[in-house]
């Protein structure tokens, strides 16, 4: 798995353009605490224990953050950011649209690109979703990314007056969307990106005694 420049937060920086350093030091934190999160759990290590894996200073660490979780929720606040600009892709999707793709055999581009998104991010998201992670993220994930998925193929009177079955479908499936891609991360990505998007639009309508392959 490997980190991105791009995915490390310069929020809260005194000027509009970043400083270098300031970036390669934000992202030598990123770093840090997604070794530390992997190899001893987000409760297990301290502050100083990051900056000595980052190579950094506490000073510098704490011009920042103010402690190990604030820095944990900015990277957090950052991923669920740039998720958000499948959002509207996700308010746009009709159920035939999904239905046309699926019997074609074409995964939805914006799946395909919200996969690509997901295994940029891989490294991070293994680290925080995993048992040494913080367990606050994984719901917020389910309700950014997956509950506007499931949400967008609904009926548009069933999406503004839901029903109590209605509300307890978008559990459903929003759930299970959080458990597809929590095993994908899990399992180490070996599906590329297309075939993820399949599969995730073969579960919307797989039915008992269907064919289980894509």
């Amino acid at each position: 798995m490997t980190s991105s420049v791009s995915a490390v937060s310069t929020q809260a920086l005194p000027c509009a353009a970043p400083d270098r350093r300031i970036v390669r030091s934000k992202l030598a934190l990123r770093t840090a605490i997604i070794e530390l999160m992997e190899e001893r759990g987000l409760d297990a290590f301290t502050v100083n224990d990051l900056c000595v894996r980052a190579d950094l200073n506490r000073g510098t660490f704490y011009n920042h953050f103010k402690d190990k979780e604030e820095l944990l929720i900015s990277l957090e606040d950052e991923v669920l950011s740039d998720l958000q600009v499948f959002q509207s892709e996700m308010k746009k999707l009709t159920l035939s649209e999904i239905i046309k793709s699926e019997r074609r055999g074409e995964p939805l581009p914006f799946l395909i690109s919200l996969f690509d998104y997901l295994r940029q991010q891989g490294d991070f998201l293994h680290a925080v979703l995993g048992p040494g992670g913080d367990i606050r993220f994984a719901p917020r994930l389910r309700d950014t990314v997956c509950a506007h998925l499931v949400k967008g193929i609904l009926h548009r009177r069933y999406r503004e007056h839901p029903t109590t079955f209605t509300n307890y479908y978008v559990a459903f499936f929003t759930s299970a969307y959080l458990g597809v891609i929590e095993r994908w991360i899990e399992t180490g990505m070996k599906e590329q990106s297309g075939e993820m998007a399949l599969i995730s639009m073969r579960l919307l309508f797989i039915k008992p005694g269907d064919r289980i392959d894509l």
